[in-house]
C-alpha cells in the first residue's frame, strides 16, 4: 500500500484464481532457504537489523507465518515478542517503553506478534482514550519508527487481511480440534462482533502511519498464499541490503 485511504472492503482476502496452489508453495520453500542465508549474513556483517510487525484480526494467522516463514532461521539471530496487555510496571511509563526495548539490536531478525499498534486499536475500539489523544500517538509511532530505520532497521509492516467468514471457520475449527483447542479464547467472539469498529480504526492506521514505511495488506484466507508474500516481501528487503560476509581477523 502506498498512499491514500485505504478501504478494506475493497481489497480481496483470497489469492488470484488463475494462481498455482503448488507451484506457489514450491517457491515459497526456495524463499523460506533464501531467508534462512539471508538471515545468517546479516547476523554476520552485525551492520543492519530487521523488524517485522504482525498485525490482524483474530485468527488471521500470525503465528502460522512465524512457524512458516522462519523456520530454517537461526534462533540465535531472531526473537519473537508478543505484546498482550500491559502490565502494572508497563502502564506507569509511556506506551512505547515496553516496545523500544524489544527492538532489534544489529544483525537480529526482531518479529512482534501484535505490537505497539494496539495502543491505537483496542483502545479506540473500546474507547478507553479520545481521538486527540490517538492522534498524538500516531505522531509518536511515526517517530519511534523513523528513529529505528535512522539507526539501521528495517521496518516491514503487515496486516494479515481475513475474512469475516474465514475467521469464523477457524474459531470453530479450534473448538472441534484438540491440538488448537488451546488458543480457543470466548473472550475473542466477544471482539469479533467488533469487526466493523477493528476495521474502521484499521484503516485509520495504515492512512495515518505510511507511506514513509509503508503497510502490506496480505489477502490471509489462504495461508500457502500469505506465507508466499510475506516470505517473498522479507527476502527481497535482505537481499537489497546488499550485506557481505566480514573477512575475520586472520
Amino acid at each position: 500500500m502506498k498512499n491514500g485511504k485505504v478501504k478494506l472492503s475493497h481489497i480481496s482476502t483470497t489469492a488470484p484464481k488463475d494462481l498455482d496452489k503448488d507451484k506457489t508453495k514450491k517457491k515459497t520453500e526456495a524463499l523460506v532457504e533464501k531467508i534462512s542465508e539471508l538471515q545468517n549474513l546479516l547476523y554476520a556483517e552485525h551492520k543492519s537489523s530487521l523488524l517485522i510487525i504482525l498485525q490482524g484480526m483474530d485468527a488471521s494467522g500470525k503465528d502460522g507465518v512465524v512457524k512458516k516463514v522462519f523456520q530454517g532461521v537461526n534462533p540465535q539471530g531472531c526473537q519473537v515478542k508478543s505484546f498482550k496487555a500491559p502490565t502494572e510496571e508497563e502502564l506507569a511509563h509511556d506506551f512505547l517503553w515496553r516496545i523500544h526495548k524489544y527492538t532489534p539490536e544489529k544483525g537480529m531478525i526482531q518479529i512482534f506478534n501484535r505490537s505497539h499498534y494496539e495502543d491505537v486499536l483496542i483502545t479506540r475500539v473500546h474507547e478507553w482514550f479520545d481521538d486527540q489523544t490517538a492522534m498524538k500517538r500516531f505522531e509518536q509511532i511515526n517517530s519511534f519508527e523513523q528513529t529505528l530505520q535512522e539507526r539501521g532497521t528495517q521496518i516491514l509492516k503487515f496486516y494479515l487481511h481475513i475474512s469475516r467468514e474465514e475467521q469464523a471457520r477457524r474459531f470453530e475449527e479450534r473448538l472441534r480440534d484438540p491440538r488448537k483447542r488451546w488458543k480457543y479464547n470466548a473472550n475473542d467472539l466477544a471482539e469479533a462482533k467488533r469487526w466493523n469498529d477493528y476495521r474502521k480504526v484499521y484503516e485509520d492506521v495504515f492512512r495515518r502511519c505510511s507511506p514513509e514505511i509503508p503497510w502490506m495488506i496480505v489477502p490471509a484466507d489462504q495461508n500457502w498464499y500469505k506465507e508466499h508474500l510475506i516470505a517473498e516481501a522479507i527476502a527481497k528487503t535482505l537481499e537489497r541490503l546488499k550485506m557481505k560476509y566480514p573477512e575475520g581477523n586472520l
